[in-house]
């Protein structure tokens, strides 16, 4: 049987964000397993894309042969109802869903109620469908008419470098996630502020061009709170792994996860955690691991922080539980291995 498959994405694959890491992974160690992956760019501005971006992604994969098996990422295929209702048929259309886009933070009811219904009716038309999670299959069984007999859960992969030292004097406390609304930065700055009279330094890694206008709140936010000696936004970075294995507690207070990749990546390098029971997280990030807070709140998250800096068994404890955690975590090699074993099926 051929192994050629097309991978048809939205945006800039290079984007150091957890979806695209996942992307450009897959796309690799399906390369190296056999494949043969054609990129199809789709352009810019999904899942709101302009009337001419979304006409012209539409010709691109309209150009597609018959027959020919093509995996289109989540951000882009929840709009792409039209183009999948008419080439269902022809083509074996698989998608792969990071998580449902009416859930993102900050779009307003009457856009997530169209993008629900978009991507309801794209889901559809797909022979299989790609999630990152067990809690995004749960989402799309229960609320977009998905057979689970159509899902194939393939977890993020993840690379093991190695356990911190964290050794840091003061403490450092990382934080890695684009600087949009749904990672919550916002909740983390202010709980800062709450424990500002302990020893710490934080570090918040992430894009500023996804949102500049969140980019731009967040550092008013630090000057405002007068932490600007101790509280980093650093942008974007070429090693993470790096960042990581310099930090003592990693903190994110994601208002929304599909997965969360980055406290995967936290696990396996034995980080003691703090972030919010929200989506996915609770699935990736064990009690052992760390402490779970609700959503938008700034105290219980400063506890949280407040109990790992001053109590050092309670944050030994936590470590040791989230290397045990990371030990478990599949390899890229082992995600790889579920999507092509599925994709070979799809006839």
């Amino acid at each position: 049987m051929s192994l050629e498959l097309i991978f048809a994405y939205p945006g800039d694959l290079e984007l150091k964000t957890g979806g695209y890491g996942y992307d450009r992974r897959i796309v690799a160690c399906l390369r190296s397993q056999g494949w043969r992956v054609t990129l199809l760019p789709l352009g810019d501005g999904f899942p709101a894309p302009s009337a001419q971006a979304l006409e012209e992604a539409e010709l691109r994969l309209s150009a597609l042969p018959d027959g020919a098996l093509v995996l289109v990422d989540g951000l882009a295929y929840g709009v792409l109802d039209r183009w999948a209702a008419q080439h269902a048929t022809r083509l074996r259309i698989a998608a792969l869903v990071h998580h449902p886009l009416a859930l993102e933070t900050g779009i307003t009811e009457e856009e997530a109620k169209r993008l629900r219904e978009s991507e309801r009716t794209a889901l559809s038309f797909a022979r299989h469908i790609v999630v990152t999670s067990p809690m995004t299959g749960r989402e799309l069984v229960q609320n977009y008419g998905v057979s689970s007999t159509d899902l194939t859960v393939a977890l993020p992969g993840t690379e093991k470098h190695g356990l911190a030292p964290r050794k840091g004097d003061p403490p450092v406390i990382l934080s890695v996630g684009t600087l949009t609304r749904r990672k919550g930065h916002d909740i983390l700055i202010r709980a800062l502020k709450q424990i500002e009279p302990f020893s710490w330094t934080a570090r918040i890694i992430g894009s500023r061009d996804l949102d500049p206008n969140t980019a731009e709140e967040l550092q008013r936010l630090v000057t405002s709170l007068d932490l600007g000696q101790r509280v980093s936004l650093v942008g974007e970075v070429e090693d993470g792994r790096a960042a990581m294995m310099q930090a003592d507690i990693f903190a994110l207070a994601s208002r929304y996860e599909g997965y969360g990749m980055v406290f995967a990546e936290a696990l396996s390098h034995g980080l003691p955690i703090v972030a919010c029971a929200a989506g996915a997280v609770p699935e990736v990030v064990p009690d052992t691991a760390g402490f779970l807070v609700p959503v938008d709140d700034v105290d219980a998250f400063a506890n949280a922080l407040r109990s790992l800096l001053t109590q050092t068994p309670t944050r030994t404890a936590k470590a040791e539980g989230a290397a045990k955690a990371g030990e478990c975590l599949p390899s890229w090699d082992e995600t790889a291995a579920t999507l092509s074993s599925r994709l070979q099926e799809l006839k």
